[in-house]
């Protein structure tokens, strides 16, 4: 399967010779399961800039999720499953946010002002959408409907990381499970973690699946396929040790969770 980022309306903020909006790793893997990791990348195209920060603010967790797209690959290989993973930084336009959300584009993140997306007008807005989020977004809708047609039903796996502080409070979940209404996979998912030793997981922490789940729910809710997002905390992941023992449990887990009969049905909830 050969999947292209199309061409957008408006001209593109990303240059010919640069990378694309999205990157497909393994997209004929045998596994009825897709990958996404929103937050992949901290990459700006020339056109940008680094949105008038330092280079210091690209380390941090207001420009990616740090280790998940490390852990994604890892885990793509180790399940053969294909991979969906975000070209550019959450500080452009966050994938994960509908257009147009107050937190699409971020003036602020995390008490640093962005410069770069201050005062945008809504045709430069547009722009961001056409360049960054429509074409991530066709990518996973162009892989998923190419697995749905092999049979059978995908599921859907969002991977993110969280910082273990934020606002001034300590985070102290190892992992946490995001899901909406949909228990078929995050349920057993949250099961199969708790019953690690020294594990804290959160169940819908630190953040709500209810309250945040864009891709999941655009690409799974809706379309009555099994879905969650998990957040595991980026101190966990900051080498290649911690990325490799995160992708080892999970990919554990799932080749049990992938054998469980409705998981691969069409159900709404």
């Amino acid at each position: 399967m050969d999947i292209k980022a199309e061409t957008p309306d408006a001209p593109s903020l990303i240059g010919p010779d640069e990378a694309p909006p999205f990157q497909v790793i393994n997209p004929e893997g045998k596994a009825s399961l897709l990958l996404v990791c929103d937050h992949a990348s901290r990459a700006f195209p020339a056109a940008t800039g680094i949105l008038g920060l330092d280079e210091a603010a690209l380390e941090r967790h207001i420009a990616w999720d740090i280790g998940a797209a490390e852990v994604t690959r890892k885990l793509s290989h180790k399940l053969d499953a294909a991979a969906i993973l975000a070209g550019y930084s959450r500080l452009l336009i966050d994938l994960n946010r509908q257009p147009g959300d107050p937190h699409s584009i971020r003036d602020i993140s995390d008490n640093t002002i962005i410069p770069g997306n201050v005062g945008l007008t809504e045709a430069e807005q547009k722009q961001r959408v056409e360049s960054f989020f429509h074409p991530y977004h066709q990518a996973i809708t162009d892989t998923l409907t190419h697995l749905w047609r092999r049979r059978p039903a995908p599921a859907l796996f969002s991977v993110h990381s969280f910082t273990p502080s934020l606002g001034g409070e300590d985070r102290f979940w190892n992992i946490g499970v995001l899901w909406g209404r949909d228990p078929r996979l995050a349920v057993p998912l949250l099961d199969k973690l708790r019953s690690l030793e020294g594990l804290h997981v959160g169940d819908n922490e630190p953040y709500s699946g209810l309250d945040v789940g864009y891709t999941i729910d655009l690409h799974g809710g809706a379309a009555g396929l099994a879905n969650c997002a998990v957040e595991i905390r980026q101190d966990l992941l900051e080498d290649d040790a911690g990325t490799e023992r995160w992708a080892d449990i999970l990919a554990t887990i799932f080749t049990d969770l992938l054998t469980i009969e409705n998981l691969h049905q069409v159900e709404h909830h």
